[in-house]
């Protein structure tokens, strides 16, 4: 009997601990769309790299597909952050391209876009997304400086979430920067411009207004677009580690 009462002690004290044990944080869950291979695969590996170590250090967890297909049996939803890492507006197909758009539209959760989510237009056979185009400011793709560049870019929103912390002027290096049919700065919040007359080497390929971060307010997603994207070298950069950590930090804050 004495036994009994024994193991019913202890096996009560221990449900007792088990119950004021609290429950582990849940990890918010981040989706990166990503390319590999090609022109831009150098950036891509080194930034997954930095991406993996970041989110071990700031507990979250990540997901990395290389086709839009991947999430068709997937809830955008349960991401609090997706991040388009160079992905074009392309070969997304009919199910994927309306899930992300109610995924911004409605809010569901935030987006960082790099590099090539401004590739749009006529590609491989597949039409504009009209929608995405909107999404970027109803931009167009138009040029790009086939020479990579490094270019000194202007901060024009310092006090937003994205570009606290950062000089007024920062050099990137090694891009390959985008020009498009028109300016989108009308339909978007610009965050940074580039300097057109400060590339190395020089360039005769334009636009001069130049934005090169944006964000559109009119969604209800937090949301932001980065031009750069191109060069391994960004990764050892800090003006741009440092605003991706902020961008990261932006969208996964509720």
């Amino acid at each position: 009997m004495k036994t009994l009462l024994t193991l019913l002690f202890w096996g009560l004290l221990l449900t007792e601990i088990k119950a004021a044990r609290p429950e582990p944080p849940v990890k918010a869950k981040v989706l990166v769309l990503t390319e590999r291979g090609g022109g831009h695969e150098g950036f891509v590996a080194a930034a997954l790299d930095w991406l993996k170590d970041f989110s071990e250090k700031h507990q979250f967890e990540l997901k990395v597909i290389n086709h839009p297909r991947e999430i068709e049996n997937d809830s955008l939803s349960a991401y609090r952050l997706f991040i388009q890492l160079n992905y074009p507006p392309y070969n997304w197909t009919p199910q994927t391209m309306a899930a992300f758009e109610r995924y911004i539209d409605q809010g569901q959760g935030s987006w960082i876009g790099f590099h090539h989510a401004t590739l749009l237009g006529e590609f491989d056979g597949y039409p504009m997304w009209n929608w995405f185009s909107d999404f970027m400011g109803g931009i167009r793709f138009k040029s790009y400086i086939a020479k990579k560049a490094t270019g000194n870019v202007w901060v024009e929103a310092s006090t937003h979430p994205v570009m606290k912390g950062l000089p007024r002027i920062f050099s990137i290096p090694d891009d390959e920067w985008y020009t498009f049919d028109k300016n989108p700065r009308n339909n978007v919040k610009v965050l940074a411009t580039v300097d057109e007359t400060s590339y190395q080497p020089a360039s005769d390929i334009k636009m001069g207004d130049h934005p090169v971060i944006w964000s559109n307010g009119k969604k209800k997603a937090k949301n932001v677009y980065f031009l750069i994207g191109h060069s391994a070298s960004l990764v050892t950069t800090p003006a741009f580690t440092k605003m991706f950590a902020n961008a990261i930090a932006w969208g996964l804050k509720k």
